[in-house]
C-alpha cells in the first residue's frame, strides 16, 4: 500500500500528516507525490522523519484514472486528483484506490491510499 499526496505550497508536514491520518494511512511510510514537489520543505521534513518519497512524473500523472474529478486539479495537473493519481501510479499497473482522497483539516493537503493489483 502507498499513499498519494497532493498539497498546496503553504502546506506544512502537519497538513500532510493530517490528510494521511484522515485517509486511514497513519502507519504508512511510503508517500507518492509529484516530482516538482519533491524538494518542498514539508516533504524534506517528512523524509528526515523516515518517510520514503516516491516521485511521480507529470506525464505519468496525466494517465491516472481517479475517483475524484476536480476541475482545478485537472486544469493544473491533467488529472482529477493529484493524491489519487500519485497513489495509483506509484503502485503500478492494476492498482486500485481504497477510497476517494481525504482532505486535511486546514484544506492544504490531500491523501489517497492505493494497493497493488492482484497480479502484482
Amino acid at each position: 500500500m502507498i499513499a498519494g499526496i497532493g498539497f498546496r505550497e503553504a502546506a506544512g508536514a502537519e497538513s500532510i500528516l493530517d490528510a494521511l491520518r484522515r485517509a486511514g494511512g497513519a502507519d504508512l511510510r511510503d508517500l507518492a507525490l509529484p516530482v516538482r514537489k519533491a524538494r518542498h520543505p514539508a516533504v524534506l521534513a517528512l523524509s528526515r522523519q523516515g518517510f520514503r518519497i516516491h516521485p511521480v512524473t507529470a506525464e505519468d500523472l496525466t494517465r491516472a484514472v481517479t475517483l475524484t474529478d476536480s476541475a482545478a486539479a485537472r486544469a493544473a495537473h491533467g488529472t482529477g486528483s493529484v493524491s489519487e493519481g500519485c497513489a495509483l501510479v506509484a503502485c503500478g499497473p492494476g492498482a486500485r484506490l481504497l477510497a476517494p482522497r481525504s482532505i486535511s483539516g486546514d484544506g492544504l493537503a490531500t491523501a489517497a491510499l492505493a494497493v497493488k493489483g492482484k497480479n502484482e
